[in-house]
């Protein structure tokens, strides 16, 4: 098994001895050309079936009809905090053990804010660019000499951050749980279910910045930049392209993913220094499951790995949600080690 600093940034040369050509095309930021249909359209039906199968399991179709509601919602929004992830180590092959512990961040943060009278959500105009220059000044400062070394270099850098932001919080605001309220918060019925409004708007404001995401990596000049060190970094700077501002600002987008998420998922959950570290563990089962380096992978393993958790509580009441969780991982990796939409190595 290759390690991530051998799969993405290598200079393969030709017979010649020259550098290979550089194709932005081969990082995984799919095109309408390139999505994998068929795939999608498998996934889809295991879902279906898996609704089909909770349903006999449960006899109930307004118990099935609330999982499935729920687990979409919180589905994209896992989707969104995995797709920062996956994008920090499509680029940087960095597997960032700090990014709950940046989500976290973004909760306080948020939770300051609204205490100050800002209303919960009008904190992105706060948070996303705060944890943008968070990111630009962590990955200069403290990774960027990490480059290119040993990838247990890099884990142990990036949880030693983590532990410094979780004691920095629990230093600062102690240990006791807080919590955001949305303003007119209520209950949205959805067909058969009723779901928060809080969770609704976290939702939709998940995949708006997913869209914009995905919009600015296959749209604009900045993203053909980072597709291209995604592809081989030698190559791009080649062409002119300043790789270190490249490696800055893909992190920085990577933490103004969690910082969004962050104050999307504030209403919805318990702040506390440790909250992130949940965050954390699901997405990498996301980035995994839907494979390492593919931003679209992200956002449907999000989807995935939300309805699992959501129809779990059924299939096997009383335990985890995470046991289902995992269930549906060890499987597809069984079945597909280089999750749904990677690529062989």
């Amino acid at each position: 098994m290759t390690s991530p600093a051998d799969q993405g940034h290598a200079a393969p040369a030709g017979s010649g001895g020259g550098v290979a050509t550089l194709d932005p095309d081969e990082v995984r930021v799919p095109t309408a050309r390139t999505v994998p249909w068929l795939r999608i359209a498998v996934i889809a039906a295991l879902v279906v079936l898996a609704v089909v199968l909770a349903y006999a399991r449960s006899g109930s179709g307004v118990v099935v009809v609330q999982a499935v509601a729920t687990g979409v919602l919180i589905g994209g929004v896992y989707g969104l905090i995995a797709m920062g992830l996956t994008l920090i180590f499509g680029v940087l092959d960095i597997v960032n053990f700090a990014h709950g512990s940046f989500l976290a961040l973004a909760l306080f943060l948020t939770f300051g804010l609204t205490q100050a009278g800002l209303h919960p959500y009008l904190a992105l105009a706060v948070s996303v660019p705060a944890m943008f220059i968070l990111g630009i000044l962590v990955q200069r400062g403290v990774l960027a000499g990490a480059m290119g070394k040993p990838l247990e270099n890099q884990l142990l850098i990036t949880l030693g951050i983590s532990l410094i932001i979780e004691n920095a919080l629990l230093l600062f605001f102690g240990g006791n749980p807080r919590s955001v309220a949305l303003p007119g918060d209520r209950g949205v019925p959805i067909f058969e279910a009723v779901a928060n409004l809080s969770r609704i708007l976290a939702f939709v404001g998940a995949l708006i910045l997913a869209g914009v995401l995905y919009l600015l990596l296959q749209r604009t000049r900045l993203g053909t930049a980072i597709r291209a060190v995604a592809a081989n970094d030698t190559g791009a700077q080649l062409v002119g392209i300043d790789t270190r501002v490249i490696y800055a600002v893909t992190f920085a987008l990577g933490t103004a993913c969690a910082g969004a998420a962050g104050t999307l998922v504030a209403p919805l959950v318990t702040i506390e220094p440790t909250t992130g570290s949940l965050f954390n563990i699901v997405a990498f089962v996301v980035v995994v499951l839907g494979g390492m380096g593919n931003v679209v992978g992200a956002l449907v393993g999000g989807l995935v790995i939300g309805l699992a958790e959501q129809l779990g509580g059924i299939y096997l009441p009383g335990q985890s949600p995470l046991l289902s969780v995992f269930i549906v991982f060890v499987l597809v990796l069984f079945l597909r080690p280089q999750g749904l939409f990677g690529r062989s190595a």
